[in-house]
């Protein structure tokens, strides 16, 4: 797994960033856009991926990234279902169905991924290192 610096250096921001302009485009488009309840309801949780995949990163230990990650996942999840409902009530064709789909299950798996390298990594941050230094 490659290593990150860096906040845009993050394929799955990138990739959640993707999703949020993705779902921004298509429930802007009628008839999605006057469902103003199931639009206002996946633009939130799109952005709410990109955004805890941020702020995790930011923190300072693994376990709280891998917290956010997972609170990304579960936005992720949303956007997942609100986007089959509004494939159910014909506001989105099927072929813009599958293309944000593929988005979504792409992230999905990234972020699994992502998640699974972080506790296998044995590294668990900054605070941890803090923290053992000023018991010894």
């Amino acid at each position: 797994m490659a290593t990150f610096h860096k906040l845009h250096e993050m394929k799955c921001w990138e990739i959640a960033r993707l999703l949020t302009r993705k779902i921004y485009s298509i429930s802007s488009q009628a008839p999605f856009a006057r469902d103003y309840a199931l639009r206002d309801q996946i633009r939130r949780a799109s952005v709410s991926i990109a955004s805890n995949i941020a702020e995790g990163f930011e923190r300072d230990g693994v376990g709280e990234f891998i917290q956010f990650l997972s609170l990304a996942k579960g936005s992720l999840g949303e956007v997942q279902t609100q986007l089959q409902i509004a494939y159910d009530l014909e506001y989105i064709n099927e072929p813009t169905f599958r293309r944000v789909l593929d988005t979504v299950v792409l992230l999905g798996r990234m972020l699994g991924n992502l998640m699974n390298y972080l506790r296998s990594a044995g590294v668990k941050g900054i605070k941890y290192k803090a923290a053992n230094r000023t018991r010894n």
